[in-house]
């Protein structure tokens, strides 16, 4: 494991969270849950078919196995669930229906407080994973959207935190205005802090540096800088940046002098969801990093989706990922 997912297991394991996996028929997620019961890292619900999941080869004891079907109270979450809908026109049949989705029932679990967290998405799209979240949590508060982060660690590198990054956003907001990619620099920064523990030094990516190109993408980035400036002025923040000016400092030297970010950045915003998906997984397969994510920020509980070309090792990170989120939410 790499230190940056050491440090995550040590804090969950300090107190340890819920957390439902809704995928109890996929074999990468028993096997993580395997792992994750036997370093004591999270109390699991798994969702499935009790025989099913006892006859794989994977031991599983101490997880509550729940059957969405037989559920002894699934009449009190399709209660909650209608309570929770009804002004969207939802009767309580159909609320009972909607328990028939697993992705609806365990963010149900959560809703009502059996968990703590949800890690889906191995064999479900991201938008699956998302809905139920934000028909049913809600954002936060203080938040504007919800977003996403993945944490990127890449081996033999020393740029960005030793190799450590945060991409945003890469599955979530997928034509972000200039307000959004804003709110979405911010809220990126507070995950860095809350995951990794130092400064976050923000870099708004664009195909140009400080104005070497002028046209409406390259804009949108430059006014989002300024809004985030605005929203955040003690936050270390600045673009906007082509990629190599955010991270090498050589580069940064020549294309941006002025900067305190350039050559440093360790959260890196992408400005749309086609550039942050596509630089996520050029880093994860070519530089063979570790991809944690996609995380999400800006929910009343942490909801956290997966690649469906994830690994059981990935599932495991990110399950350890959200036991600190929810730690986080108090």
């Amino acid at each position: 494991m790499s230190r940056f997912l050491d440090s995550m297991v040590e804090q969950a394991r300090s107190d340890r969270k819920t957390i439902v996996l809704p995928e109890g028929n996929d074999t990468r997620t028993l096997e993580a849950a395997e792992q994750i019961l036997k370093d004591k890292v999270a109390n699991l619900i798994i969702l499935g078919d009790a025989n099913q999941i006892a006859a794989s080869p994977y031991d599983l004891q101490g997880a509550q196995i729940i059957d969405p079907a037989t559920y002894p109270e699934r009449a009190e979450l399709a209660d909650a669930l209608y309570q929770a809908r009804k002004h969207k026109g939802v009767t309580p049949e159909q609320a009972n229906q909607m328990l028939d989705d697993v992705l609806y029932f365990g963010v149900m679990l959560v809703k009502t407080g059996h968990a703590d967290g949800m890690v889906s998405g191995a064999c479900h799209a991201t938008g699956d994973v998302l809905r139920p979240a934000l028909q049913i949590l809600k954002t936060k508060p203080n938040a504007k959207l919800v977003s996403s982060v993945f944490i990127m660690v890449v081996p033999n590198c020393e740029l960005g935190e030793h190799g450590m990054f945060i991409f945003s956003d890469c599955a979530v907001v997928v034509q972000p205005s200039a307000d959004e990619l804003a709110s979405i620099a911010i809220n990126s920064a507070e995950s860095w802090k809350a995951l990794i523990g130092t400064e976050p030094k923000v870099a708004l990516l664009s195909h140009s540096t400080y104005g070497s190109a002028k046209n409406d993408d390259a804009n949108k980035v430059v006014e989002a800088v300024k809004k985030a400036k605005e929203l955040a002025p003690d936050l270390a923040l600045d673009g906007e940046f082509q990629l190599d000016s955010a991270i090498v400092p050589s580069v940064a030297k020549r294309k941006a002098p002025t900067s305190t970010v350039a050559g440093k950045a360790n959260v890196l915003v992408f400005p749309d969801l086609d550039a942050g998906n596509i630089g996520y997984k050029l880093v994860q397969r070519l530089a063979k990093a570790e991809a944690y994510g996609p995380i999400t920020q800006g929910i009343n509980a942490p909801v956290n989706d997966l690649s469906r070309g994830c690994s059981a090792q990935d599932i495991y990170g990110v399950i350890a990922i959200t036991c600190v989120q929810a730690q986080n939410n108090g």
